[in-house]
């Protein structure tokens, strides 16, 4: 009884300034005030105005307990998106837990660029999404490509989990598979799109990646094997040659490090039209390319 009480008067003591603070150890002070709002605002709803009007601390005794154990995590790195439950993505809220990438704004990037210029694709479209994860890019093209017929593959059973949820909740129609791209599953339907953000990162990149990516994203989605660290892509590549319609497109997120390699491969599968987008910071992101 004792100890419950302390904790209930530690956790009530809770501030905004308070909050923020015990973050500074893994954070800048702007990086870790932006955290704290996002939190207050989609886990307890806080506006700013309300921060600033001190309402942190006129949450519930349970408002504030809940508060106090997702500060704890957060001070332990866990990201932010983990443990509010949710993350953003082209204008709505994914639930994402760990088992699921994060969705990144480059991948963001990559659905503005496909709905941009989906013109030309047939309507109703045929679209494939390999290795959906959160089903983030899957969701979102369902949403905003009229008529499309979306399909998403992964291999972990929590993700196509967490991508139903996902789908059922904001509304689309998805039909989820859990397959793996690396056992060359054949072309069994054929589709107009087919878009991917497999696995790319080298491993020799561990060591400029950040300790909150590392110790709690799953490697699975993250890191490409050492020995051939497109094969993601070619195995993609492969499957596309044959599944895509005539004029299908392919497009693909990328490491800017085995871009031109990516680039090469596809030249010699016999992909044409084949594009290049760089990111918001200037590096060769995003690919293109058409089966004739």
């Amino acid at each position: 009884m004792a100890f419950s009480s302390l904790f209930c008067k530690f956790a009530g003591d809770m501030t905004y300034e308070a909050l923020w603070k015990r973050l500074t150890p893994l954070y800048e002070a702007g990086e870790a005030k932006a955290i704290a709002r996002w939190m207050l605002d989609v886990r307890f709803g806080l506006t700013l105005a309300d921060i600033l009007c001190n309402k942190v601390e006129e949450l519930s005794e349970v408002a504030q307990a809940e508060l106090e154990s997702m500060t704890a995590r957060l001070a332990e790195g866990e990201p932010v998106q983990y443990v509010a439950g949710k993350a953003d993505f082209c204008g709505r809220q994914f639930r994402v837990a760990p088992g699921v990438l994060i969705p990144r704004p480059e991948t963001a990037e990559l659905c503005q660029w496909v709905i941009a210029d989906h013109t030309p694709l047939p309507s109703p479209c045929e679209v494939l999404d390999i290795g959906t994860g959160s089903g983030c890019i899957a969701i979102t093209l369902a949403a905003e490509l009229p008529d499309s017929k979306v399909t998403a593959w992964d291999i972990s059973e929590t993700a196509l989990a967490i991508a139903k949820e996902n789908a059922e909740q904001l509304g689309v129609n998805v039909c989820f598979e859990q397959r793996d791209i690396l056992k060359a599953p054949t072309a069994d339907a054929h589709w107009d799109l087919i878009v991917s953000n497999p696995p790319y990162i080298e491993p020799r990149e561990r060591e400029g990646m950040e300790r909150n990516v590392l110790d709690f994203e799953p490697a699975i989605a993250l890191f490409a094997p050492e020995d051939d660290p497109i094969i993601f892509y070619k195995r993609i590549a492969d499957l596309a040659i044959e599944a895509l319609n005539t004029n299908g497109r392919l497009c693909f997120e990328l490491n800017p490090l085995t871009a031109e390699s990516v680039g090469n491969y596809l030249m010699q599968k016999g992909f044409s039209q084949i594009e290049m987008r760089l990111d918001q910071f200037g590096k060769n992101r995003f690919l293109k390319a058409t089966k004739i």
